[in-house]
């Protein structure tokens, strides 16, 4: 019997300053050059106009463009895409997520911890629920970068098998993503594969990239401080066979999170 496995494309790339167009091509040209067949290409947090707390100064029509570019590139490449952007939708603005199919499927996450240190709560509207998406045979449960520090938030209660960060997570705090990345994968017993974006923005910021997928026991299974697409390999059959070995999940507390 053929193992049950999914093939994903990590892409670490720099981002050009609120200009969705530009973003897009980019992008384009990096998913046409894939160098493998892939299920699932992850992109970075606001990989359509780096991380900024000025959305409104962007046409409100570029968050359903780019949607519509992400569900034109899965049909294209047969591939899932996932990745966050600003959109704007009832008067406001989300840090949206979108997971968007071959087929023309759609689901959507919005980041549920907003980051105040760079006043990401007064700009964009937080969450308030989990998505778990059924791809290929896998339970994935796709965050936002400041999610990562947040492990309540990650509690696996709903049987995922993969947990995924998309993020703008600069290079003075890289070790907390580094060690945090490994913690979620380790006590959640699911792969955790974190996108980071690289390079410097407007704000001044720069990012290293240290984009990274480790496995259920919390083995790294590939890393880059590179601006580079990361592929690797997710088995079924590991996470099934140490969690049946190893049923630490069983032993955990019970809580209820309050919303």
């Amino acid at each position: 019997m053929k193992r049950q496995t999914l093939n994903v494309a990590l892409v670490q790339t720099s981002l050009i300053w609120e200009n969705p167009k530009a973003n897009r091509a980019q992008l384009s040209k990096k998913i046409a050059a894939l160098t493998k067949l892939v299920d699932l290409i992850i992109l970075p947090e606001m990989f359509n106009t780096g991380f900024t707390m000025t959305p409104q100064s962007i046409d409100i029509t570029e968050g359903q463009n780019t949607v519509d570019w992400m569900l034109e590139e899965a049909n294209k490449t047969g591939a899932a895409i996932i990745g966050s952007i600003p959109f704007f939708e009832d008067n406001s603005y989300t840090n949206r997520l979108f997971f968007a199919e071959p087929d023309g499927s759609l689901s959507q996450y919005d980041k549920r911890h907003t980051f105040t240190l760079a006043g990401e709560d007064q700009v964009y509207k937080a969450g308030n629920s989990h998505l778990i998406v059924n791809y290929k045979g896998f339970r994935i449960n796709p965050m936002i970068c400041y999610d990562l520090r947040f492990p309540v938030w990650a509690r696996n209660t709903q049987d995922y098998d993969v947990l995924i960060y998309v993020a703008n997570w600069p290079t003075p705090r890289v070790t907390a993503w580094d060690t945090l990345l490994k913690a979620r994968a380790i006590e959640n017993m699911s792969y955790c594969i974190g996108v980071n974006r690289c390079g410097q923005d407007e704000a001044g910021y720069i990012y290293s990239g240290h984009s990274a997928v480790y496995d259920c026991l919390g083995e790294q299974l590939v890393f880059s401080e590179d601006e580079t697409v990361l592929y690797a390999t997710l088995d079924k059959e590991h996470i099934k066979s140490t969690r049946n070995k190893l049923k630490f999940l069983e032993d955990g507390d019970e809580f209820n999170l309050k919303l």
